[in-house]
């Protein structure tokens, strides 16, 4: 696995990290409990690493697949 792969382990640590470091219905972020609202949240910075990992992947770039 290159060094960017590991890149995509990130967001799976952070999902699972704040729902066990904090299991309470309050407070409330944007009128969700604060476990679903850290999920909706790494769910979008899953999206942020998953296209940078595209970006600067060596295989595509030596394709020449550019956006």
């Amino acid at each position: 696995m290159s060094k960017l792969g590991l890149l995509a382990i990130l967001p799976f640590i952070g999902m699972f990290l704040g729902p066990i470091l904090h299991n309470e219905p309050t407070p409330f972020i944007l009128g969700l409990p604060f476990e679903l609202a850290w999920i909706v949240g790494w769910i979008l910075i899953t999206s942020a690493v998953m296209l940078v990992i595209y970006w600067f992947d060596p295989v595509r770039n030596e394709t020449g697949d550019t956006p």
